[in-house]
């Protein structure tokens, strides 16, 4: 693929990197890549924040030992910053220059310059403010520049055996909530649990989206007849009032990456 080589030439001009490391399929296939081209001058910098699940962190935490490369966790507050939760339409922007910052700055304590994150060709479409702030920082993105899509990068990371090629699409936590809607740790946490109990009755790519009270649940086309079945739409409902919703939603037009921006 000439894709895969010009990525690897790319990358094969650095002795000192660090990856912006999010666990995600894209980050997962761009530092492991890295870890072969470069060795021991690879530095995966995670930012640990509540718009990021627990379980997440640790997942990334495990691959990085197994893969010998050094990783460093960042703690950001990002729920504490007022204009991140006032949900502003550009939040996305907010969010990823306060985090990409202080990656940035930690990369520099350890005496890396050149920062990497896992945007790809894909990643041009839909509402995504976040890339000016990437840009604006002098983030490189590798595979974009190659011009690698996301269905590359699945296929590329089954060659290499990682175990995310098939991971479902994620995004923050933030996302689940509508624009102007305040951010609150609460929600943030209600939110993770409910796709936790989903995740746990099989449904893999979802989201619940969280309407004041009101939980948005987005699945695959496919999988809605199942969610509608009385077993499984009774332990749905029950377990998301339980967590704090008073009313639990099925989305008719199914799962879809940034439906909250279908608004704007």
């Amino acid at each position: 693929m000439i894709k895969k080589e010009k990525l690897r030439k790319i990358l094969s001009g650095f002795d000192r990197i660090a990856v912006a490391f999010s666990g995600g399929v894209d980050s997962t296939f761009l530092l492991k890549t890295s870890k072969e081209l470069i060795g021991d001058g690879v530095l995966a910098i995670t930012a640990v924040n509540d718009f990021v699940p627990a379980r997440e962190v640790e997942e990334m935490k495990t691959f990085c030992e197994k893969e010998g490369i050094r990783h460093i966790c960042v703690s950001i507050d990002v729920a504490s910053v007022k204009d991140i939760t006032k949900n502003p339409v550009n939040r996305c922007y907010l969010c990823k220059r306060e985090i990409m910052g202080q990656i940035l700055r930690a990369a520099e304590k350890e005496g890396v310059e050149t920062i990497f994150d896992g945007s790809n060709i894909d990643d041009m479409g839909d509402y995504r403010p976040g890339v000016k702030a990437l840009e604006e920082l002098g983030i490189r993105s590798p595979l974009k520049e190659a011009g690698l899509t996301k269905k590359d990068i699945r296929e590329l990371s089954k060659e290499l055996g990682l175990k995310t090629w098939n991971k479902p699409s994620y995004s923050c936590l933030a996302t689940r909530i509508p624009y102007g809607e305040e951010i609150t740790k609460e929600k943030l946490a209600m939110i993770d649990k409910a796709e936790v109990l989903l995740g746990e009755l099989g449904f893999s790519q979802l989201r619940v989206r969280c309407h004041g009270k009101i939980a948005r649940i987005e699945v695959l086309p496919e999988d809605i007849k199942v969610l509608a079945e009385d077993t499984i739409r009774n332990k749905v409902c029950s377990g998301l009032k339980d967590l704090g919703f008073d009313y639990v939603t099925i989305d008719m037009a199914g799962y879809r990456t940034g439906s909250m921006n279908e608004v704007l």
